[in-house]
């Protein structure tokens, strides 16, 4: 088991210290998980699902593809776990950087990568937009409508989606699993991500919050505060089971993946010539 971020993070200053005047936004893509439920039927042995190919590519470049085209980041910091050397042979775009600082837990994994990104000058004061690297169909004017919505917000606040379907809680016992009682979805919003909250902020609630919590926002409103909702999108699922795979595939298939191909390259890994973009799949021996 990889060591805590917490113990190492303890002695950080307190989020409430004054702001700045001007602050940046980050992007932090926890990617040291293993996610062995989501893995398809013939996926390659021993690989996390982020790399898992889809549409054609490994899963998280779809991903950092929609982070690409958000032109307000100052960069984009991808947590890994020690020893995973996939952005060794994937060249990133400038802007975009890995970082083995991955723990036990995404919480654990999530301060790692707070703490990196203070020791590349991030401050207390700016924003973080924490994203889960298995949500490889948000769109970049997701992201940019997430910004336009809580950059001026006293909390911050995440992408959600409206709960549609009827929420049936159940028990299981000898008769199998029973359905207890119909709830009330009128309130109900499936938490999404990104989630967007200041560093210093962010940091002290999930110190406190333990690493258990399982997002950014329940640590925030461990805090006493009420991160805004900003609708997402039903497309902006987490890749969890083995299903998934096919439906954000028909998915990338439908858009043409031409956010991934314009920014990291095509089919042949190498960028299209004269353009202006990274070349981030490694080119296929010839």
């Amino acid at each position: 088991m990889e060591p805590s971020a917490f113990g190492v993070l303890a002695g950080q200053p307190d989020a409430l210290a004054a702001l700045p005047t001007q602050t940046r936004l980050w992007a932090l893509i926890p990617c040291a998980g293993s996610g062995t439920r989501a893995l398809p039927e013939g996926a390659t042995a021993g690989g996390a699902k982020q790399y898992q190919p889809i549409a054609g590519q490994p899963l998280v470049l779809h991903t950092l593809a929609a982070f690409a085209g958000v032109a307000r980041l100052a960069g984009t910091l991808v947590a890994v776990a020690p020893g995973d050397t996939f952005f060794e042979r994937h060249a990133a775009s400038p802007g975009i950087f890995a970082v083995a600082c991955g723990g036990a837990t995404r919480a654990d994994t999530v301060l790692g990568g707070l703490q990196a990104l203070a020791q590349r000058g991030a401050q207390d004061g700016d924003w973080v937009l924490v994203h889960d690297a298995a949500r490889c169909l948000v769109t970049t004017a997701q992201i940019d409508a997430l910004i336009d919505a809580c950059r001026n917000d006293a909390v911050g606040g995440l992408l959600a989606h409206k709960l549609a379907d009827t929420l049936k809680t159940a028990s299981d016992g000898p008769g199998g699993v029973r359905v207890l009682a119909t709830v009330d979805r009128s309130d109900k919003w499936l938490a999404q991500t990104p989630q967007m909250f200041r560093l210093g902020a962010l940091r002290a609630a999930l110190l406190q919050a333990g690493s258990t919590v399982t997002d950014e926002a329940g640590a925030m409103e461990a805090q006493g505060l009420r991160p805004r909702l900003v609708e997402g999108g039903a497309q902006n699922f987490k890749v969890t089971w083995p299903q998934d795979f096919a439906l954000a595939e028909a998915v990338l298939a439908q858009r043409l993946h031409g956010a991934t191909v314009q920014r990291f390259g095509g089919a042949a890994g190498e960028a299209a010539a004269g353009a202006d973009t990274a070349v981030f799949f490694a080119r296929p021996p010839l």
